[in-house]
């Protein structure tokens, strides 16, 4: 099995984690992600990182990401002139922060993505800066792509303001994005934004899964995660989708959706919640492609995100993830 992740690297500038009163400077972003899909997947398999890293931090993102052993790295890392993505967070409290971006790597065209695909089986896209991918290039992925295709949609709803700051904002097109995607992860505030026309976004989240989109997921903090599947849904996304499969014009499929709230599992009120929706993501989408039914998945990724919280930053955080590392 050869999975490809989309994403970008983030050196974070994180301050008032976990109550520590100088700032801490680490790799985020899609780190966190690569870490729990190392920790999740099979012995055989290999994890293909397909992302953009900025010049300026090309050697310190090389020496992390050669600490992750089933790592793909000469597969699709293009080294880039522009400087690589840094963040500074400030936690306003555990599960609300604000976000600081500087720098920035540009998006993938479909003609430099494109001869990567061949060789994947199934793609998990992490939108860590929200600038990845543009809505073309993403079309022409989900028709060109036969594999299963994960999306966790984050930073696609956030804009940035005159200052650098992250904002929400509107996914005016979001139809034609959630087209694109067989399974897609949104948090609880990322789905008010997606609803915000629709008044309810439980009965929003119930109505786009169809044929298309065939999962949403949406994790909930302390409370856990819950998902919407479509009729359609089955626990074999490498069964989905076959070669030539063009999109259609409505999202919705005939026939009752399935919804469902898994619990989260206890988690440390003092620990660190940065990366939890990136473990949680590549955690859930590993152990489905794996062949673990939806709730164990979602169980498993419940764990691993709370997990996550008693860990400080990816640094080894793929072995602390296995119970091979202490705090």
């Amino acid at each position: 099995m050869r999975i490809g992740v989309v994403g970008t690297m983030v050196w974070d500038r994180i301050f008032a984690r976990d109550q520590r009163r100088e700032p801490v400077e680490e790799w985020g972003g899609i780190s966190y992600a690569l870490s729990a899909a190392q920790a999740a997947a099979q012995a055989d398999w290999q994890i293909v990182p397909i992302m953009k890293v900025g010049a300026d931090l090309q050697e310190r993102a090389f020496a992390f990401l050669r600490t992750l052993p089933q790592l793909q790295l000469d597969q699709a890392i293009q080294v880039v002139p522009q400087p690589n993505n840094r963040v500074e967070l400030r936690y306003l409290d555990r599960e609300r922060r604000c976000e600081r971006l500087t720098g920035g790597v540009g998006p993938w065209r479909w003609e430099e993505i494109a001869p990567a695909l061949p060789a994947l089986d199934a793609l998990y896209i992490n939108f860590i800066s929200g600038f990845e991918l543009e809505l073309d290039t993403a079309r022409k992925l989900r028709i060109g792509f036969p594999g299963p295709i994960y999306a966790d949609l984050h930073s696609l709803l956030l804009g940035i303001d005159a200052n650098g700051m992250r904002v929400p904002k509107p996914l005016h097109e979001w139809r034609e994005w959630l087209q694109c995607f067989d399974i897609v992860q949104v948090n609880e505030d990322e789905l008010a934004i997606l609803a915000d026309s629709w008044g309810d976004p439980w009965r929003f989240a119930a109505e786009v899964v169809g044929d298309e989109l065939r999962l949403l997921l949406v994790t909930l903090g302390s409370r856990g995660a819950a998902y919407v599947a479509a009729p359609a849904y089955t626990d074999q996304p490498l069964r989905w989708r076959r070669p030539g499969l063009h999109l259609h014009k409505s999202l919705s499929a005939p026939g009752p959706t399935a919804s469902e709230l898994i619990p989260a599992e206890p988690a440390d009120a003092d620990g660190d919640p940065t990366g939890c929706g990136d473990v949680w993501g590549a955690t859930f989408f590993f152990r489905l492609l794996a062949g673990a039914t939806l709730r164990a998945a979602m169980s498993e990724a419940n764990r691993m995100a709370a997990r996550n919280v008693q860990h400080r930053g990816a640094s080894g955080l793929h072995h602390f993830l296995k119970g091979q590392l202490g705090t």
